[in-house]
């Protein structure tokens, strides 16, 4: 029956984009492209107030599907930053960008996902850096001000990861902490209670499918650095260390880093920006994959010993802009092979997106672009920007191969 699904899933989705692709080349800056299926009815988002449900059980791990030598695919969907809720050095509670746009998705939390689930349903496992907290008002402090920005959503809020197959989220971000521990505490009892795995830098995320077990590492450095924050070279030890745990009982080691700095293209190394260090030197270590976020841009991405180094992810859906000057993104998928025990890198593509269904402004609604003029916008970019990266990929392909 899930194969059924997965099979009509599939059709709905090609014949979406068939319609698109025709449609995209008049694309008015008002006219909202979207992939979501007009027998998809909203459902209205919960009453915070109301007694939360008890957490569900598990789903038994799906059972191994073998390739014809053997050997197992396991898909692995990452994307970058997801900023929900308001921000409350700038926002009133109930007017900011994220709470108009979700009242004009009649309530629907979901809205911000609908062009992309088909894509996250149809892997094993989907990353999303969740860059906020989910917490009622009795966690609220000080506002910082000076520029600053603190989102924080309602902890229901918590179920737009769980009802659009997003399997795991990275907590280690420069405003995970922006309500103090209370905060974090909150947020990870939300993600928690939908069954949704998280890491940081002191908790390893792990997830099983297909009787595969990935272990996901998250690390944040963000100069100038916090008092409680490593130094460059101190984190190289603490994720080796980290890494080496992991490997005794995972198979799959992934390993993220919120890094760099604000609007950058590429990577920095030097000074405590030595986000090509720590990518290595993870891989190095024994992690199987390096993702990065933090930028709010598109960066390269390394082959280096035959795993990958995927630098900035940039924005996935993001409340904190009603209208940023680069609004382009895009979702990294990679396949390992598992056999006899052993995980190999087998290959990758990305899907090129807006973190907008619109042109004009930025209505959250992450979509995959349709519009040849845009894809290549995105892949001369990445090509451009990884010059001076000795382990830069020679190509970007947008279908398996």
């Amino acid at each position: 029956m899930r194969r059924l699904w997965a099979f009509l899933a599939a059709l709905t989705l090609a014949a979406s984009l068939c319609g698109l692709a025709v449609q995209a080349e008049g694309w008015d800056e008002e006219e909202e492209i979207s992939l979501y299926s007009l027998e998809n009815v909203p459902t209205p988002l919960p009453d915070p107030n109301a007694t939360p449900a008890p957490t569900p059980e598990p789903e038994p791990t799906q059972p191994p599907i073998l390739q014809p030598d053997g050997s197992q695919l396991i898909t692995i969907t990452a994307v970058g930053d997801v900023t929900i809720g308001y921000d409350v050095e700038h926002e009133r509670k109930g007017y900011g960008l994220f709470d108009r746009e979700l009242r004009s998705n009649d309530g629907d939390i979901n809205f911000i996902f609908r062009n992309v689930k088909a894509i996250f349903e149809g892997d094993d496992l989907t990353i999303a850096n969740f860059e906020g907290v989910l917490a009622d008002d009795t966690v609220t402090v000080k506002k910082k001000g000076n520029g600053s920005f603190r989102f924080v959503g309602e902890p229901s809020y918590a179920q737009v990861l769980s009802n659009n197959s997003v399997e795991a989220v990275t907590m280690e971000n420069n405003h995970i902490g922006d309500f103090g521990q209370a905060g974090i505490d909150s947020t990870a009892n939300a993600i928690e209670s939908v069954g949704v795995v998280w890491s940081n830098k002191d908790h390893m995320g792990v997830y099983e499918t297909q009787g595969v077990r990935i272990g996901m590492l998250a690390y944040q450095i963000v100069p100038p650095l916090q008092s409680y924050e490593m130094r460059a070279d101190e984190l190289m030890v603490k994720v080796a260390e980290d890494i080496a745990l992991a490997r005794q009982t995972c198979d799959i080691v992934t390993v993220s880093f919120h890094w760099g700095k604000e609007k950058d293209y590429a990577p920095r190394n030097s000074g405590d920006y030595r986000q090509i260090d720590l990518g290595r030197a993870a891989i190095d270590a024994g992690a199987d994959l390096v993702l990065g976020h933090h930028s709010h841009r598109i960066n390269p991405i390394e082959c280096y010993n035959g795993k990958y180094i995927v630098y900035s992810l940039a924005n996935c859906s993001f409340a904190g802009n009603n209208r940023p000057d680069d609004m382009s993104t895009f979702i990294f998928q990679v396949r390992f092979r598992i056999k006899d025990g052993a995980a190999a890198t087998d290959s990758f593509r990305i899907i090129p997106c807006r973190i907008s269904s619109v042109k004009k402004d930025n209505n959250l609604i992450i979509t995959p672009y349709t519009d040849p003029k845009d894809i290549d916008t995105v892949l001369n970019n990445m090509r451009l920007n990884s010059k001076g990266l000795e382990y830069a990929v020679e190509k970007y392909p947008l279908e398996w191969e």
